[in-house]
């Protein structure tokens, strides 16, 4: 470590305020801040008792991801050995290599997982590496730090995409959300939108062949199968849930995540896993969380009591939503973002009534795109200002009405 620490004293110099990469801090406080701690001290009394900084709490987050992302990477392998194994196929390229390296039994944990990885791998690196690029120029131009907002930014968007997507849309839709949905804005604390949603936006009505959830989420080339989701959309009822290998899926298998679907997104109890994670350590909103599984079961409880032969998502089971498709991951990793939701208790609750209730809502009314929370909460990014004005007003109309009664009184 000491000599990490030489290296970064003896460059810092030439980076610092009159130095010839002076332009280029942003950089070098990016990897000196990474590899050790920050040299700024406080020296006077501070008024904040409080250790978690932007940092730690990225880095908390990016944490409570893993239960999902390593389920992912399993279920990604395992469904396509599976597939390799149903058609007969050999696969080609590096996928012939890591395969007879781990061998193509699916059964295999430790062959399902290395090729789940080595197909998520690739996106998050595409993810990552355009992303942090963008952050840079934007951090170089604007004279400011890199912020450790992307960190989880790139993660959540990596997590959210189907595992057969190509590289060069990965790069697109990463571009947008940094860009687009937050630089524009003034980056980190200013944007209204949820940076990875608003990259996964852009794919899903720029490119809905690979992401609307229909077909090709298994990564093995010439195979495809529909997620259960994309079923019940065309009009299949729960019982009949089969995978493309005509095994039944159950509703333990979809809790489970032993099913298709995006990568970080199949399991539910992963999730959940993680959810314990943020809630303990208060990163997360409960009430965001909370109000978004209300507001899905009530929203899913009405339907169910209208019915529709046409329309069998009106009659699909509000346990049946809760496991299938993004939605215990966009609740609980991306409705909770501190930026764009909502800051108020009663608004918060608002906020995630109103995720829950658009999920559904989505779903049974938009059959050409079933998936119903990645619009929910980008339209309950643009509500959460309004919530927390008519929450803030409320209260100031109260205190306003208990000081004049005071004074009154005497």
């Amino acid at each position: 470590m000491k000599f990490i620490h030489n290296i970064f004293d003896r460059m810092e110099p030439s980076f610092t305020k009159g130095g010839k990469y002076e332009k280029y801090y942003a950089v070098f406080e990016m990897f000196d801040t990474f590899f050790r701690q920050p040299s700024s001290q406080t020296y006077s009394a501070s008024h904040v008792r409080d250790g978690v900084d932007l940092k730690r709490i990225m880095i908390t987050v990016w944490l409570c991801t893993f239960p999902a992302m390593f389920w992912g990477m399993y279920n990604v392998g395992f469904q396509a050995l599976s597939a390799i194994q149903s058609m007969g196929i050999t696969p080609e390229g590096w996928r012939t290599i890591i395969t007879n390296m781990a061998g193509y039994d699916p059964n295999s944990i430790w062959a399902s997982f290395v090729y789940g990885a080595m197909q998520f791998l690739p996106i998050y690196a595409v993810t990552f590496a355009v992303g942090i690029l963008w952050e840079i120029i934007f951090a170089v131009v604007r004279g400011h730090e890199v912020n450790e907002g992307f960190f989880v930014t790139s993660v959540l968007f990596a997590l959210s995409l189907p595992p057969d997507i190509p590289l060069w849309q990965v790069a697109l839709g990463i571009t947008f959300g940094v860009v687009v949905a937050k630089e524009v804005f003034g980056g980190t604390g200013k944007n209204f939108l949820n940076p990875a949603l608003a990259g996964r936006a852009f794919l899903y009505f720029s490119y809905p062949a690979y992401m609307s959830g229909d077909a090709i989420w298994t990564a093995v080339d010439g195979f495809s199968g529909a997620t259960p989701l994309g079923l019940a959309a065309i009009g299949v009822s729960p019982d009949q849930f089969v995978d493309a290998y005509g095994q039944t899926i159950t509703w333990m298998d979809a809790f489970l995540g032993n099913m298709q679907g995006s990568i970080g997104e199949v399991s539910t109890l992963a999730i959940l896993i993680g959810m314990v994670g943020l809630l303990w350590t208060r990163i997360a909103s409960w009430r965001v969380i909370a109000g978004s599984v209300i507001g899905l079961v009530v929203t899913a409880l009405l339907f169910n009591v209208f019915g529709s032969d046409e329309n069998v998502m009106m009659s699909l089971p509000a346990h049946w939503h809760l496991v299938i498709g993004g939605f215990m991951f966009g609740a609980v990793f991306m409705a909770t973002d501190p930026v764009s939701a909502a800051h108020t208790n009663i608004g918060r609750w608002c906020y995630g009534l109103l995720i829950g209730f658009m999920t559904v809502a989505v779903r049974v009314a938009n059959p050409a795109f079933p998936e119903g929370i990645m619009l929910a909460i980008l339209f309950a990014n643009l509500f959460a200002p309004l919530f927390d004005y008519f929450v803030t007003q409320a209260n100031i109309k109260r205190q306003n009405a208990r000081r004049l009664s005071h004074v009154n009184q005497e």
